[in-house]
């Protein structure tokens, strides 16, 4: 969610199982206050928040230290997630996420927990030796500050690149629990625009894999395909500890709705 979807969330909540945990974007454009108050209200609803800290949207270490002292004194700073962040130059002292882990005073403020990024598909300005290397350093960053973590990756349409990315993850010696990014239920348009900004793949054959035409892009997709194959396929002796993460590109209640009713098809 964003800062301005409380209302949002409040509409979904009795389709949200208490303790999940639901993340709160650092979004360009949102001050303080706002963040911290989305952070109260996911608390107050029965939630775990896990607000986002974007590194390169940081004008100093003053701002970080003033938003994690806000998340401590309302008790919402055991989890945060660290990415480093849309700006092309940092807007502070911090140049990735990476800085953040190292230099940041986040265990000063009672930061527990560490969600870092995790990229199966790539990423489109940042080399694949480069984001390995960032990924591993950042888990070692983790375990240095006895922090606990996990990697929350970007959304994908295709499987495949998931589990293969999962086995060489585990093979660097990464055995964080990895949540794989979904897309909730959304307008297939809606859906290719954000898979052309992160950089995921959308060719003729995963669309048709997933459930959509490139031809026909009215209409919405679900990750129903995608999610059963992910649990045909999973092999925890390979992938390690494997969960999922949904974006909410429908909306929230949407996306709660959808998983209730997946679930209850699973099951019977």
């Amino acid at each position: 969610m964003t800062g301005k979807d409380t209302s949002g969330l409040e509409e979904a909540r009795d389709g949200i199982p208490p303790g999940t945990r639901i993340n709160i974007t650092f979004l360009a454009g949102e001050d303080t206050a706002t963040r911290l108050a989305a952070a109260r209200a996911v608390g107050r609803l029965g939630f775990v928040p896990v607000p986002h800290i974007s590194a390169r949207r940081l004008p100093s270490r003053a701002a970080l230290e003033e938003f994690l002292a806000g998340l401590a004194a309302d008790g919402t700073a055991d989890n945060v997630f660290v990415v480093g962040g849309d700006p092309a130059r940092p807007e502070g002292p911090y140049e990735d996420a990476l800085a953040v882990l190292r230099t940041g005073p986040l265990g000063e403020y009672g930061v527990r927990h560490v969600g870092i990024t995790g990229y199966p598909e790539g990423h489109p300005g940042i080399p694949g030796p480069a984001l390995w290397a960032a990924l591993t350093e950042k888990a070692a960053a983790i375990a240095a500050h006895r922090f606990t973590g996990d990697v929350i990756t970007q959304f994908g349409f295709d499987v495949d690149p998931v589990l293969t990315w999962l086995e060489d993850l585990r093979a660097r010696g990464v055995h964080l629990p990895v949540r794989i990014g979904v897309p909730g239920p959304a307008g297939v348009r809606r859906l290719l625009g954000y898979a052309a900004r992160f950089g995921v793949g959308t060719s003729a054959s995963v669309a048709r894999k997933y459930g959509f035409s490139l031809t026909h892009l009215v209409g919405t997709a679900g990750p129903d395909r995608f999610l059963r194959a992910l649990a045909d396929r999973y092999d925890p002796e390979r992938h390690g500890v494997v969960k999922v993460h949904f974006y909410t590109f429908g909306g929230l209640r949407t996306t709660a709705e959808w998983i209730t009713r997946f679930r209850q098809e699973r099951v019977v």
